[in-house]
């Protein structure tokens, strides 16, 4: 064998070697390229997937504020049905039961309230409501000015100015807190502030009848609606 055959062919290896290497060098780069992009694919999966999970949770608290506001609104619905037939039996009964309301000496002031309370009877809330607030200003000190005071609150209930219901049963309580009526006035007032989107108010105002006029029977109509509220 030549001396210099060693040497040649460690040569011709070392080359092969190299260019084994050189080779294979792009193939590695190649793969690494490969496997980046693909990290960055699934972060980007990921993202639109917490993209669209928060978009469904923004949706599913909308839906649920929407039925909040659906359920609101029908509790008003019940209120005010239950309230016209409480009030339509209560236009012609006091809070004892009996079918007389009360009466007064004076002929022209007891005439000058029985036709309010017609206008009442009838529907025409708001000429009831006109009326009443002309008698309570025409005889101030009538003994029928509670009654009046109420009615004419409920009349303004009636006529949809809930603000003024309010405002003038709450003056009525203010003035006879002891008057039978006043458990009844809460309910009305109650039912303005439901009208209102007051939930808080009107359950403070429920919460006042049972714990003021416990024995009145508006108490346990209190009860029930506080019940609708919760």
């Amino acid at each position: 064998m030549s001396v210099y055959s060693l040497p040649l062919r460690a040569t011709v290896l070392a080359t092969a070697l190299s260019l084994s290497a050189m080779f294979a060098a792009p193939a590695l780069a190649f793969s690494d390229d490969e496997a980046r992009r693909a990290i960055l694919e699934l972060r980007e999966q990921i993202k639109q997937i917490n993209e669209q999970n928060r978009q469904a949770r923004m949706q599913l608290a909308d839906q649920l504020e929407t039925m909040q506001h659906e359920m609101a609104s029908m509790r008003g619905q019940m209120e005010k049905l239950s309230w016209q037939a409480e009030m339509e039996k209560r236009s012609t009964e006091d809070q004892s039961g009996g079918t007389a309301s009360t009466q007064v000496s004076d002929p022209q002031e007891q005439a000058a309230y029985d036709a309010s309370m017609g206008l009442f009877r009838s529907g025409k809330y708001k000429e009831a409501a006109g009326s009443l607030a002309t008698f309570i200003q025409t005889y101030p000190t009538s003994t029928l000015i509670p009654e009046a005071r109420f009615y004419r609150g409920s009349s303004l209930y009636a006529s949809k100015d809930f603000k003024g219901s309010i405002q003038g049963l709450q003056g009525m309580i203010k003035a006879a807190p002891d008057d039978p009526r006043a458990p009844d006035a809460l309910l009305v007032i109650a039912a303005s502030q439901i009208e209102l989107n007051d939930m808080a108010g009107a359950k403070a105002s429920l919460q006042k009848i049972v714990k003021d006029y416990p024995q009145a029977s508006a108490a346990e109509t209190a009860k029930s609606r506080l019940k609708l509220l919760q």
